[in-house]
């Protein structure tokens, strides 16, 4: 089989930061995302909800996630499959590999309040499906 190429692919930096959000959002531990600073929330520039990817100029590709875990959990455990989980999906759905992810947890959520819904997270029309 031979392969011919076409033209070019593009993915938006948008798609990887829901790929990685999701994929953070569905490990056993994470209550939540959380932007790193107020204006974050506010601005229309960071869509991520507590994903920040960074591409430096060698074409290298790394993640920040912010994270608030539920109480009671192993935060190393639950950190090491974050990093697992997304670099899995991203690498799986757009095979793009990214090199680093680092977690940062800001916050541990007592058991007692619930876990919002991943449409409530990034309010996007791909999820009504």
């Amino acid at each position: 089989m031979s392969t011919a190429t076409i033209g070019e692919i593009v993915i938006s930096p948008r798609v990887l930061e829901v790929i990685t959000g999701i994929a953070a959002t569905t490990v056993e531990g994470v209550h939540s995302l959380h932007n790193k600073a107020v204006a974050d929330t506010l601005s229309k520039t960071s869509l991520g909800r507590g994903v920040y990817l960074n591409t430096s100029e060698d074409g290298t590709v790394s993640a920040d996630i912010y994270v608030q875990l539920q109480y009671g959990i192993n935060v190393p455990a639950v950190s090491m499959a974050i990093q697992q989980a997304v670099k899995t999906a991203v690498y799986d759905m757009a095979e793009v590999t990214i090199d680093t992810v680092n977690v940062h947890v800001v916050k541990m959520v007592p058991a007692k309040r619930p876990k919002p819904d991943v449409k409530a997270l990034f309010d996007e029309d791909f999820l009504d499906d």
